[in-house]
């Protein structure tokens, strides 16, 4: 029997697991519920409001400037490192885009409800469940904004630049990817690359360079190159934006670059293509600016570290392998800055940053547990397993 098996054994967590199930069907109305409030990132306000209305009964809440909410579960031994259980709010939905919520069988389909709305539901689970159960170690409770996209992971970096002198370890929430353990935060970068030019009349002035022409000319050499598979590396134009009418020679145009990879000499490599092609487009009529708008650091733990092994445990616990995983999330910043962190689902889903994304209720009370099993025994000085 493992360290898990007898963790999960004791009658305070077999009461626990008890009490998950009677909350299964409010979690997911809460995640709902969360999914309701719209938080484009930068405008995660609505939703952290709501969120620190339900922190209520821990220790040190409150929202920072940058719409983090925090909470304390004071531990029993305050000397002990403390244990941070966050997941992001924001959402990559702008304002307009309709939030309808329909069922299909097992699924749910939400923009945004797998990616984060869920996590945020389970963390606030876990306060509902240990709010008056004090762990051995603090645990600090956070929902932190700016995870997605021109985020730049801001709220995390917020976060860990106030509580880093505290900190043990770390598991990040998200409602998606159950059954996988991210323990290594992949390398990224984002442009924005942007074309300059005169500009003019489409009839009076054909001829003249125009900013779209230009851009797009090079956004296809982009299109063209052949990332390595290992490392794995990829890129991604996401948004294209300029131009001034149908009828006019666009004087401006912007495109946002993605790149990513699992070695940063390999993202390095890309970003030096991408800058000979942009070099090769410049003329004294054709003006390009490159401007950093991301970097996310890479970091990881090796699959043998006591947290990976923990996590491993209590999957197997539940008759699941366990899949070791590369990713992009809020842990990047973490295990850049040398703090053992991972990365877990809720449940299974599918089409993330789509309008039809979706969440599979089956998991959901195996996501919960897997989620209590590791906060507990993180934060209770489970060393082995």
């Amino acid at each position: 029997m493992t360290d898990i098996d007898r963790l999960a054994a004791e009658p305070r967590m077999i009461a626990y697991r008890a009490r998950l199930t009677e909350m299964l069907n409010r979690v997911i109305d809460e995640a709902i519920a969360i999914q309701q409030i719209p938080a484009p990132t930068f405008h995660e306000g609505q939703r952290a409001a709501y969120i620190r209305s339900r922190f209520a009964g821990l220790d040190a809440v409150e929202v920072d400037a940058l719409h983090n909410v925090y909470g304390c579960l004071r531990g029993v031994e305050s000397t002990l490192p403390a244990l941070l259980v966050a997941a992001h709010t924001d959402t990559v939905f702008e304002p307009d885009i309709p939030l309808t919520v329909h069922r299909n069988g097992s699924r749910i389909y939400g923009p945004g409800l797998g990616d984060n709305s869920l996590g945020v539901a389970a963390l606030l689970a876990m306060v509902d469940i240990l709010r008056d159960q004090p762990l051995p170690a603090d645990v600090w409770f956070v929902a932190n904004s700016r995870e997605e996209g021109l985020g730049d992971l801001g709220g995390i970096r917020a976060v860990y630049g106030k509580l880093s002198a505290q900190l043990g370890a770390a598991l990040i929430v998200e409602g998606i990817a159950f059954g996988r353990i991210y323990h290594a935060g992949i390398a990224v970068r984002r442009l924005k690359i942007t074309c300059r030019t005169a500009g003019g009349h489409s009839w009076l002035h054909f001829g003249r360079p125009s900013a779209i022409h230009s851009l797009v000319q090079v956004a296809a050499q982009i299109a063209a190159l052949q990332p390595p598979e290992s490392p794995r590396t990829t890129y991604n134009i996401g948004m294209i934006e300029g131009g001034r009418s149908v009828n006019s020679i666009a004087p401006e145009a912007s495109m946002f670059l993605d790149l990513r990879s699992e070695d940063r000499a390999a993202l390095t490599t890309i970003e030096n293509q991408i800058a000979a092609l942009i070099d090769a487009a410049r003329s004294p009529d054709v003006e390009f600016a490159v401007e950093v708008v991301g970097d996310r650091p890479a970091g990881h733990i090796p699959v043998s570290h006591p947290l990976v092994q923990m996590a491993r445990a209590v999957l197997e616990s539940m008759g699941i392998h366990p899949l070791y995983e590369a990713g992009s999330t809020d842990a990047n910043v973490l295990l850049a800055s040398g703090l053992p962190t991972i990365t877990i689902g809720i449940t299974q889903g599918g089409n993330a940053h789509r309008e039809d994304e979706f969440i599979e209720t089956a998991n959901i009370l195996d996501g919960l547990w897997q989620l209590l099993l590791l906060t507990v025994g993180a934060a209770g000085g489970l060393k082995s397993v």
